[in-house]
């Protein structure tokens, strides 16, 4: 099976890019090469630039309160295990006094570094970190990888409680999924806006079907086309019926 995840919100697209991003860097940053380490480096870049543009810290202060105050609602429900609340609890409220005393914008520590950003700026421009462009980042990529195993550690750490807060906040969205056996007929899936509320949707869908899914959603109606793979093919839909599974995740 494939998972095929789907933000309703700007808020949710933004901690999966987020999400996609620093995983990217941690795969790519435990290597040794200098060409693994310069993919880490340009995922890094790209942190800074989605945390320029959103008041991230603010937005998971305010949701990881909010998730504490339902979860805390939950403890006299008698099909909730007080173990798993109570652990899952104790990261939530740890997490916030971490967030609290985080120091200035998410990535600040990156942005005052100007031998990073004279790099960033030059990532910008096609080929622009051809070694005669930056020998000073042609001399770090030849250096010992135990070096710049431990320069990623140090630009890394701060990140993470923005890394453990979003990390909590995906969790307890991907858990809370209501979710349902459907059959998208001849590649087509419909269903009115008010019969669904969520925030992100998840579709399971077979790896041995050749298609993708294609959606569209808003408040008035979820459309789920499945387009085909094969390269060359004429029709615009799948032709023949996909059995899925269908989730949809609220905080």
């Amino acid at each position: 099976m494939i998972c095929y995840e789907h933000p309703l919100n700007e808020r949710i697209r933004t901690l999966l890019r987020l999400e996609d991003l620093f995983n990217k860097i941690d795969f790519f940053s435990s290597k040794d090469t200098a060409t693994e380490h310069h993919a880490s480096l340009v995922a890094l870049f790209e942190v800074l630039e989605i945390t320029s543009r959103a008041d991230i810290k603010s937005d998971l202060l305010q949701e990881l309160e909010r998730q504490k105050q339902i979860l805390e609602m939950l403890r006299k429900n008698p099909e909730v295990s007080e173990a798993v609340l109570d652990g899952i609890l104790a990261d939530i409220k740890t997490t916030f006094r971490e967030m609290l005393v985080f120091p200035g914008k998410v990535g600040e520590h990156l942005r005052e570094n100007e031998w990073l950003m004279a790099i960033k700026q030059r990532m910008g421009i096609p080929g622009g970190c051809c070694v005669f462009d930056l020998p000073s980042y042609h001399y770090w990529l030849n250096l010992d990888p135990s070096l710049r195993h431990q320069d990623f550690s140090e630009w890394l750490t701060p990140f993470l409680p923005i890394r453990n807060a979003f990390g909590i906040v995906l969790h307890l969205l991907r858990k809370s999924g209501r979710t349902l056996q459907v059959i998208a007929n001849q590649g087509i899936f419909q269903q009115a806006g008010s019969e669904y509320s969520a925030h992100m949707l998840r579709i399971n869908l077979s790896d041995q079907l050749p298609c993708v899914p294609e959606i569209s959603a808003n408040k008035y109606a979820l459309n789920i086309r499945f387009i085909p793979t094969q390269s060359g093919q004429k029709s615009r839909v799948y032709e023949g019926d996909v059995t899925f599974e269908l989730t949809f995740c609220n905080l």
